[in-house]
Order: structure tokens, then C-alpha cells, then sequence
């Protein structure tokens, strides 16, 4: 695998200037790294240092050639690293974030690959902290990130809207014979101070494997308003995509978030039939050119009735020292019910973290500091 990512490399770097003379071709990235304390109301506690508390450390190549008359061709591949080891984030490819290629027009944009989801690229407006660190009870729950064999569609914004749709293909033979494809749907609106949209997916089960017929469904509805100088942030989401495993009660989906070939899920959890509400209200402030501070309080209920929800939040702060240096930090506190397992994430989930009855029902408390820098 090292020596995938290291030939990949090689031959982007290799093909950089001969791109240049038809296509404007940029390599990007970014490292993220932060010092992660994690305590239980169970008396257990973990310090580990982490990758991707806001971003996920990455390498990217993307590159456009304009092809006249409003046509413009692009690429995408892009791959995530765990800072703190140096190894890759998903040893089973090369581009595990992004691998796409498409055509922009005057009528909208057309991509077929591994895409980032609607979801996700909507973080920047779910709250402060890009919807990413320990306190964000929405990326508690998980979030659908990117998917294989995509196929999307996105307009022109005309009149401050713009919608998104994608068709992801199952691609396993008679094995997956009849499976419905993986929809997503996403629909942004932005005047002046005010954003407000949704961004959702639908996906089936296998229909050779399924006991239970229910689809995974995962629905985002988000509205901003930016006042003087911070931003309002409220959320809602609606899904059925979590369940159990080793290390805790809902510390898994059953539904990938990040895909395989398939996008699918067998359909043989009971679990798809619990759906859980989550509500998200935070807001950030900048009291001076290079500090930003933020809140958020969130609670994720089990709408079955089954007390496996939980509430939470934070307080962080974020300081420029570049255009392309950040330092950050934030406090985070979140409170499982008594039959669910929910879990701190980040960008990435953290190496160093607690499992299994640490979790269950405990409550978590989290201290986060690091630094992101972007090149």
C-alpha cells in the first residue's frame, strides 16, 4: 500500500507540467493533529494524540481544462492520512476520499466516481465547528461522508439556489440482482445573511439477503443567519443509521458512511427500524480579526421509545495565526441514556478512545487542542 501511495504520488508530481499546458492542475492537502483527552463518568480516561479534530488529513490533486463555449472538464482524486502514524486512512485503496471526473457546463455539472456526499459538503453550515469535533451531536450520530460508482448532477445557483442530485450504482453481479441504486438530494438557498437547505440520502438493503425491508434514510434540514460578526447555526437531521458493535451500543452504522462497491447494507438489523431526531443549535463570534469562539448544545432522541438517545455540547475556540494556520480548542461534554453508546468523534475518529461499558450509558466529557494547517 505504501508503495501505491508513494507511486500515485510520483506520477502526479511527474505529470504536473505537462498538465499545465492544457489543464490547471493544483495539488493541495492539508495536516490536522491534536493533543485528545477523553473522560467517562465509569472513572475510565484516554489522552492519545489524534489526526483531523475540523479536517481530515489529506493529499489532493484536482485539475480543469477549459474546453470553450462554457465547457470546462475536471478531475478529483484525493486521499486521507492519519497524521499522528503516517499511514494511510483506509489501507484498502489509494483515493479513499475522493476519485471522480466530470464536465462543467452552462446548464449545471456532471460527475461519475467516488464523491464526497450532499451531506457532507454541507458541514460548513450545520455549526461553528464544521460539524466535525467531540461536542457536535450530529457527527456523534455519523455522517454519510462519500460514496462509490457516483453519478451526480448539480445546478447552476440562480436566484440563490441550487439543487444536487446523485445515483450511486450497486455493482455486485447476480449477487445484489434487483438492488435499488443509493439516492441522495440536496437543495441550497443563500440571500444575503441567510442560508437555509437539505441534504439527504436513501439507500436499500440487499434483496437476496434482507429480512427487513427497511430502507436507511438519513435527512439533514440546516438554516444559518450571519449577524455583525458571527453566524446563528440550527440543525435537525432524522436517520435510522446506527446500531451496535464491539465497542458500544451505537458505536456503528448500518449503513457505510464511507461505501464499498455495493452501497448497500444485508438488511438484517432490527436496528433499521429506530429512528432517531437530532436537534442542533450553536453560534460563533469574533471578537477579534483572529479569534473566533463558539457554543453548541445538541440532543439526539430515540424516537422508539427505547432511551437510547443522548444530549451534549461544547465550547471552542479558533486562532489564526496565518491565512493557513489555525490553532484550536474546545471543550465537549455529552450524555448517553441509559441504553445507548454513543461515542466522540472528530473529522476522523480518534485512535485514542473509549469502548464498550466506558460508554453505554455514561456520560463523556472531552478536551481537544491542535493545529490545522492547509497547503
Amino acid at each position: 500500500m505504501k508503495k501505491n501511495i508513494a507511486l500515485a504520488c510520483a506520477l502526479a508530481a511527474c505529470s504536473a507540467s505537462a498538465l499545465a499546458q492544457s489543464t490547471a492542475l493544483t495539488i493541495y492537502g492539508d495536516i490536522d493533529a491534536y493533543i485528545g483527552y477523553i473522560r467517562s463518568s465509569s472513572g475510565a480516561h484516554v489522552t492519545g494524540v489524534n489526526d483531523g479534530s475540523i479536517l481530515r488529513s489529506r493529499l489532493g490533486f484536482r485539475g480543469a481544462e477549459d474546453l470553450g463555449s462554457g465547457y470546462t472538464a475536471k478531475f478529483n482524486l484525493e486521499l486521507g492520512l492519519n497524521e499522528d502514524t503516517g499511514t494511510a486512512a483506509d489501507t484498502s485503496r489509494i483515493f479513499d476520499r475522493q476519485a471522480w471526473v466530470g464536465i462543467s457546463a452552462p446548464y449545471g455539472e456532471f460527475r461519475i466516481g467516488r464523491q464526497n456526499t450532499e451531506i457532507f459538503l454541507i458541514g460548513g453550515a450545520i455549526d461553528y465547528t464544521e460539524r466535525t469535533t467531540f461536542g457536535s451531536i450530529i457527527n456523534t450520530f455519523g455522517v454519510p461522508s462519500r460514496y462509490d460508482n457516483d453519478l451526480s448532477y448539480r445546478t447552476p445557483r440562480k436566484g440563490g439556489v441550487q439543487a444536487a442530485v446523485h445515483y450511486a450504482l450497486p455493482e455486485n453481479g447476480g449477487a445484489t440482482r434487483g438492488n435499488k441504486a443509493l439516492w441522495q438530494l440536496a437543495l441550497d438557498y443563500q440571500n444575503g445573511p441567510y442560508r437555509v437547505g437539505y441534504a439527504g440520502l436513501q439507500a436499500s438493503p440487499n434483496e437476496v439477503t434482507a429480512t427487513i425491508s427497511e430502507k436507511i434514510r438519513y435527512h439533514n434540514v440546516y438554516a444559518d443567519y450571519k449577524y455583525g460578526n458571527g453566524t446563528v447555526y440550527a440543525a435537525f437531521v432524522r436517520s435510522n443509521n446506527s446500531t451496535a458493535n464491539a465497542n458500544g451500543r451505537n458505536a456503528a452504522t448500518i449503513l457505510s458512511n464511507v461505501g464499498n462497491p455495493n452501497n448497500f447494507f444485508p438488511g438484517t438489523d432490527l436496528n433499521a427500524g429506530r429512528y432517531y431526531n437530532i436537534w442542533q443549535l450553536s453560534a460563533d463570534y469574533k471578537i477579534a480579526p483572529q479569534l473566533k469562539i463558539g457554543a453548541l448544545y445538541g440532543v439526539m432522541r430515540d424516537t422508539s421509545g427505547g432511551d437510547a438517545g443522548a444530549r451534549g455540547g461544547n465550547v471552542g475556540a479558533f486562532y489564526e495565526m496565518s491565512k493557513r494556520t489555525t490553532l484550536y480548542g474546545f471543550a465537549s461534554y455529552m450524555k448517553n441514556q441509559a441504553n445507548a453508546g454513543f461515542r466522540f468523534s472528530g473529522s476522523a475518529a480518534p485512535s485514542a478512545n473509549l469502548v464498550g461499558d466506558d460508554i453505554n450509558g455514561r456520560g463523556l466529557t472531552g478536551l481537544q487542542a491542535g493545529i490545522l494547517h492547509r497547503f
